[in-house]
């Protein structure tokens, strides 16, 4: 179960969304920025395409590299999901929706693997899940699949 974080530093208490719109925000969300910790104490964020589903949210990636390198030192981490966006040129200001989840993130093997990236294609490639089920058998060994498993949430927006 994920706990709605009530954010006791938000300035703007009137911005906070309720937990379902947070949900909803980081269902439909296009991509996230995954924040981490280096080894060396210095932060690091990456854009990724994801999906969430069953509370987590989960993102393949390559087999080696920095990012698997920084989640294996220090798997906490946050995930921002920036929605809808408008500039306002005349009042200097900006209409926006945004979430961050806050967890600890494992990888994922066997049956969660192929189901996470099947869900992966289902979101950003409906029209093509017969051909992406062949894409996933072709490739699943040349990927890693890295579950973060959302323990809060915290939205905020102005629209």
């Amino acid at each position: 179960m994920i706990i709605y974080k009530k954010n006791n530093c938000m300035r703007r208490k009137d911005r906070e969304m309720i937990q379902s719109e947070a949900i909803g925000i980081l269902q439909n969300g296009e991509y996230g920025i995954l924040s981490m910790c280096t080894p060396t104490n210095e932060g690091y964020g990456v854009p990724l395409n994801y999906v969430f589903y069953g509370n987590a949210v989960y993102f393949h990636c390559a087999l080696e590299g920095s990012k698997l390198e920084y989640l294996r030192n220090n798997n906490k981490v946050s995930f921002c999901v920036v929605g809808k966006t408008k500039v306002l040129p005349a009042t200097f200001g900006t209409l926006y929706e945004s979430v961050i989840a806050f967890g600890l993130t494992s990888e994922v093997d066997g049956e969660d693997k192929q189901d996470a990236l099947l869900q992966i294609i289902m979101k950003y490639s409906a029209d093509f899940v017969p051909e992406g089920r062949d894409y996933i058998d072709k490739l699943i060994g040349k990927v890693r699949v890295i579950r973060l498993s959302v323990e809060s949430i915290t939205g905020k927006a102005r629209v």
